[in-house]
């Protein structure tokens, strides 16, 4: 079993200072060095546009001040790594969600005003009008059954949850965490755990069991990141265990960890490095792998 050794940790630590946006640098001071919940709260903030969503490339691919839809995940996933669900920013952003869902409940994948931004090639409104989507409705509904919140347009969402997932029968690698974010989140936690074990044959599927497959994959720490997550029964202890000892391996000479899909634009690359650093960090702690 390989662990992550203290100087690695400090050599993390050092890619953090000199690449990482402050809202990543924040979580990880929040979660290694018992830093401020506050400073995040300001930090996510700042992406917030006075309609109520986010962006400002809190998602480093959508490069425009707009807001969209992941923008508000962004922002949900950082507040909640903190327990910080300020109220003012999460209700303004459910209005938001409110006001650009369709009639289905949900809010699309990303909105057609994407067109006119700066961003990954990958970004496009999938139909005319785009559709509700799983992705990312599922863990924004999700985290904010995790806190509570009350508003009128998460019953809304979670109906169209619920709706969405009993019409899967194949989960692709991306869907595959938006469902586990909404089923460990949500209140029925029967209905929650009957979906899960009818999809679990093709969550587990989503996932390379290789850890060295190439390609953009996702692996099975992607679906359970921490050893309570719903996900984690998927796999074996030895499966887990070879993906925690690459996560040790795969650290990169200048401390950081990089990601294994295309970097469109020079910027990105330590943007998502950075966000991608502080994850795996939290991950080999989590799963006790940190020296």
């Amino acid at each position: 079993m390989k662990t992550l050794s203290q100087d690695a940790f400090a050599a993390a630590e050092r890619y953090l200072i000199l690449n990482a946006r402050l809202i990543d640098r924040a979580r990880f001071a929040n979660r290694f060095h018992g830093g401020p919940a506050g400073a995040v709260t300001h930090a996510v903030r700042a992406y917030q546009n006075p309609d109520g969503g986010f962006g400002h490339a809190i998602e480093p691919d959508l490069r425009g001040t707009g807001s969209q839809p992941q923008g508000a995940e962004v922002a949900l996933w950082a507040l909640d790594d903190v327990g910080a669900f300020d109220e003012a920013i999460v209700l303004a952003a459910c209005a938001w969600l409110e006001a650009n869902s369709t009639a289905e409940g949900g809010v699309p994948w990303v909105l057609p005003s994407v067109l006119g931004d700066e961003r990954g090639p990958w970004w496009q409104p999938q139909g005319e009008p785009p559709p509700a989507a799983l992705n990312p409705t599922a863990p924004i509904a999700g985290l904010l059954h995790s806190h509570h919140v009350k508003h009128p347009w998460l019953e809304s969402a979670t109906e169209f949850c619920w709706r969405a997932i009993a019409d899967l029968d194949e989960v692709g690698a991306y869907d595959a965490m938006c469902v586990l974010a909404f089923l460990e989140r949500v209140p029925d936690s029967d209905r929650a755990r009957s979906e899960f074990d009818r999809l679990g044959p093709s969550l587990r599927a989503s996932a390379a069991l290789d850890p060295d497959e190439p390609g953009h994959t996702h692996s099975p720490l992607d679906l359970a990141p921490t050893p309570e997550s719903l996900a984690r029964g998927l796999f074996s202890d030895e499966e887990i265990g070879r993906h925690l000892d690459r996560l040790v391996e795969t650290q990169g000479a200048d401390g950081g960890w990089v990601p294994n899909f295309p970097m469109w634009t020079p910027l990105v690359a330590h943007e998502w490095g950075g966000f991608l650093t502080r994850s795996t960090l939290a991950t080999l702690a989590a799963y006790g792998r940190i020296a």
